[in-house]
């Protein structure tokens, strides 16, 4: 078995740098500006992210403004940054493309250079307006072409081409159509089409996170992630699997790129993990599949998490909130995956676990590690909010000043012991000490905690949260080393110079990390211009409704081999957006009018989830090739075994549709928290056994239908209690307001609508609504709950023993939710009291898992005294 130890290679180096940073690296002028250019782009980033526009009331950028120049610094640098093809010189650029670069520049940023002239002829472009969105348009699809390859080029062609010949398509697709200016006016000229609200998420939050990924990874958080994992888990069966899992997991912190961690921990684990014995496509199969999920692990998620602060119009705190449980129980069903194998395999530790320890040791030492954990975090919770409390305006000071205190003493702290190493040796791996491990880089978790403080307890803005964490993250690159330096007693100097250049070359990759997205969320706007020029939403809920034949799961199902099928050749962001435009309001409105509420969080999950199986799923997955030329296997192969193991996270979406507490809504007391929670973890490994037919032998057939059952039944609790008796009672639509009222703060309000569509046709279809808490409510009932519909979005008007809907703001919740204007409320849903409660179906589920775990251990206990009989004869 080749053992041989691996170092990133000029390959892999390049297969990164062609995936998120571009392939070129010239020098001279042109690297010259496309350093200074990146470098501009994101101090201007971070410019617009800061307060400090509005406190000296200078340098103040709408929205409008701020996404043109986005896109045209975006577009200048892309053409900059990624040749016109792969035989294309990577040390030099052409004349040509320096001509291109600049006009797409030009083009780009528009709508900024000439915003006081557009704003005064609304909607009556001149020649020069027209000649310029036609220009760019091409420009920005070359671009597309070069930076995230021709599928999605053609894809904005087709939308384009289906704007301009609505009149002369087939009936079921034919439309007005547009002029060319009426076109490029729409796309180019406004915000409904590039500039819409896709580049706006990428300008407010995408950008400032992304650059934040990439200061944590320049600093050296991500080799002291990947040291803490193989301090913690490198001693165990299967241990370089196990840090795989978790260093990835962890990584998902620092890097929302699946290729980039791939290679990053790829280099180490894989080698590692076919030296323990998993061999080559497993070993690129695990590494893949742990890296591609970083995307869904928070606080710091893919591009298209963004998204849905205004696509679904909830803060990223509760977005948060929602992916958290689903993002964790699939980290530890893989985690879980990867002892299994290690068990069929025969795989046995390759690490020294140091002194022997008793399970009671091993379970006390978790135990401080975990309550000591606990402890650090209510310290620093209660610290932090008891001096807000006691400084009132001075505790900003006061705070800031503990927190360098706190940095200080944590860098003396790791000034005393020697640094981490930056690789792990693959011929000879030693495990690491955890404790000296783990403290040796404790100050790279101020950032993540100053944007977790930000975000949960400031309540301050995801944009504004980050750029907190991000200016934290400069600080610290820019002194750690000469700190570190100065209490060795070494020189400080060389150690502020190394400072200052990582700090100025976090920037810059920040930057080049930002080109494709900001592009892909361009050609995306692109495509969702088309769809509301032309009326193609509207279709598609007749054409989907046709397919699916108005069952759920089958739309579902549909929808999945959509994203599937785009994700072949379209990033994750711009599959994301071209779903969530196109089926997300499909699958909520058709799922009403079956009389099942789907949270609109719900379906936007499932787009994203879909979604980022694309760098994973043959034949085009670039992660998957990232670990197979590591591996050196064939990437088909290592592909399939990736999406085998990929299930866990496949099976999760469908999941979370039909039973919303894995999303942790509708969750009311802490009970059902500790229940819902304990049941996904428990189902997400008795399904990966089930899917790896091993629990604690290998299974029957019989044994694997159990544990798909139990599956189910720990997933899916309420389908079995929902056939014995509805889980809501009906009351007349008169008491919408007063229910309104008396339901608890964040709960959901069920109603049944009844009117008439665009189309004349009459519909009934169950809606509902998460209702804020008042902060004054009115003392009468009624008062009380028509105030909070309206901070909903609802103005309700009763006509007798009648409700109808008077108005639904737009943009807002109930909006979002399918709440119609003039529609009359049927019914109120309320939960009944008197049913039992669905999580009972646990009893008998856990019953058949210990009836299967017993079986197993029968024939375990059977096969190793057959095995011990030869020995004793």
């Amino acid at each position: 078995m080749n053992t041989a130890p691996h170092t990133p290679s000029a390959e892999l180096e390049q297969l990164v740098a062609e995936a998120d940073r571009g392939g070129r690296h010239a020098g001279g002028v042109a690297g010259a500006v496309l350093a200074a250019g990146a470098l501009f782009w994101s101090l201007f980033q971070l410019w617009y992210a800061s307060p400090l526009p509005f406190t000296l009331s200078w340098g103040i950028f709408n929205d409008t403004e701020a996404r043109a120049l986005h896109l045209g610094i975006a577009m200048f640098l892309g053409y900059l940054a990624y040749p016109a093809t792969r035989r294309s010189a990577r040390d030099r650029m052409p004349w040509y493309d320096w001509i291109m670069a600049l006009a797409a520049g030009f083009c780009g940023a528009y709508l900024f250079l000439f915003y006081n002239a557009l704003a005064g002829r609304p909607g009556q472009p001149t020649a020069m307006d027209v000649a310029s969105a036609l220009l760019g348009l091409g420009l920005l699809l070359e671009v597309t072409r070069r930076a995230l390859g021709l599928p999605m080029t053609v894809l904005g062609i087709v939308f384009v081409l289906y704007a301009l010949a609505g009149p002369w398509l087939p009936d079921v697709l034919a439309h007005r159509g547009a002029s060319i200016e009426r076109l490029m006016s729409h796309m180019w000229l406004t915000t409904e089409g590039v500039f819409g609200v896709a580049l706006g998420v990428s300008v407010s939050y995408i950008f400032i996170f992304v650059l934040l990924g990439s200061l944590l990874d320049k600093c050296g958080a991500g080799n002291y992630m990947m040291q803490v994992s193989f301090a913690l888990l490198g001693h165990l069966r299967g241990g370089p699997a196990k840090v795989a899992v978790v260093s990835s997991a962890v990584n998902g912190l620092v890097s929302a790129s699946s290729v980039a961690n791939v290679v990053t921990g790829g280099i180490f684990t894989i080698p590692l993990m076919k030296k323990a014995g998993y061999g080559g496509v497993r070993a690129g199969a695990i590494e893949t599949a742990s890296s591609v999920n970083g995307q869904i692990m928070p606080p710091v998620m893919g591009a298209a998490a963004f998204l849905m602060i205004e696509y679904v119009g909830i803060p990223y705190t509760d977005i948060i909130r929602h992916a958290l449980l689903p993002a964790a129980i699939s980290y530890v069903a893989l985690f879980y995956i990867v002892h299994l194998e290690a068990l069929k395999l025969g795989i046995q530790p390759m690490m020294a676990s140091g002194p022997r320890r008793t399970p009671l040791q091993k379970l006390a030492g978790w135990g401080m590690g975990v309550s000591g954990t606990l402890g650090v975090m209510g310290a620093a919770y209660w610290i932090g909010t008891g001096v807000q409390a006691l400084a009132g305006r001075a505790a900003i000071w006061i705070l800031l000043a503990l927190l360098v205190l706190l940095y200080v003493w944590l860098l003396r702290v790791a000034a005393r012991h020697p640094d981490l190493p930056q690789d792990i040796d693959v011929n000879h791996p030693l495990r690491p000490q955890p404790w000296p491990t783990v403290r040796a880089g404790l100050y790279f978790l101020i950032p993540i905690g100053i944007l977790v403080w930000c975000l949960s307890i400031e309540e301050l803005s995801a944009g504004l949260s980050a750029f907190w964490a991000a200016m934290a993250m400069l600080a610290q690159m820019v002194t750690q080393r000469p700190l570190i330096a100065w209490f060795r007693g070494q020189a400080a100097r060389p150690a502020w110079a190394q400072g200052w250049r990582e700090a100025i070359g976090g920037l810059q990759d920040g930057a080049r990390n930002m080109i494709g997205i900001a592009i892909a969320c361009g050609t995306a706007g692109l495509i969702v211009g088309a769809i509301t020029l032309t009326g193609l939403g509207l279709r598609m809920t007749a054409f989907v409704e046709l397919v699916s034949m108005g069952n759920v799961l089958l739309m579902l199902i549909f929808t999945a081999a959509v994203c599937l099928v785009l994700g072949l050749g379209m990033p994750t962001t711009a599959n994301y957006i071209l779903m969530a435009t196109l089926m997300a309001p499909v699958v909520v409105e058709l799922g009403a009018q079956s009389g099942l509420v789907i949270p609109l969080i719900a379906v936007h999950m499932f787009v994203f989830y879909y979604g980022i199986m694309a760098d994973i799923t043959p034949p085009v997955g670039l992660a998957t090739f990232a670990a197979a030329a590591i591996s050196g296997e064939d990437p088909i192969k290592t592909g399939i075994q990736g999406v085998t193991y990929a299930l866990r996270t496949a099976i999760l979406p469908f999941m979370f549709v039909f039973n919303p507490m894995l999303l942790l809504i509708d969750v009311s007391s802490m009970s059902e928290l500790v229940l819902v929670v304990a049941g996904a973890t428990l189902a997400s490994l008795t399904f990966a056994a089930a899917t790896m037919a091993w629990l604690r032998v290998r299974c029957t057939a019989v044994e694997v239908l159990a544990l798909l059952l139990v599956t189910f039944m720990l997933f899916r609790p309420d389908w079995f209690m929902n056939h014995l008796g509805d889980p809501l009672r009906s009351l007349p639509g008169s008491a919408l307001a007063r229910t309104a009222a008396e339901l608890p703060d964040g709960a959901r309000l069920v109603a049944v609508l009844r009117g008439m569509n665009i189309e004349g046709d009459e519909l009934t279809k169950t809606v509902a609504v998460a209702l804020p808490a008042l902060e004054a409510a009115p003392a009468d009932p009624l008062a009380a709950g028509r105030q909070r519909l309206a901070e909903a979005g609802l103005t309700v008007m009763a006509l007798g023993d009648q409700v109808q809907i008077g108005g639904v703001r737009f943009g807002s919740r109930a909006q979002r939710a399918g709440w119609e204007q003039g529609w009359d409320v049927l019914e109120v849903k309320v939960p009944d009291e008197a049913r039992w409660s669905a999580f009972w179906v646990f009893v008998p589920a856990l019953a058949i898992l210990a009836l299967v775990w017993w079986r197993q251990g029968r024939r375990a206990g059977a096969n190793g005294t057959a095995r011990a009989a030869p020995a004793s004869a």
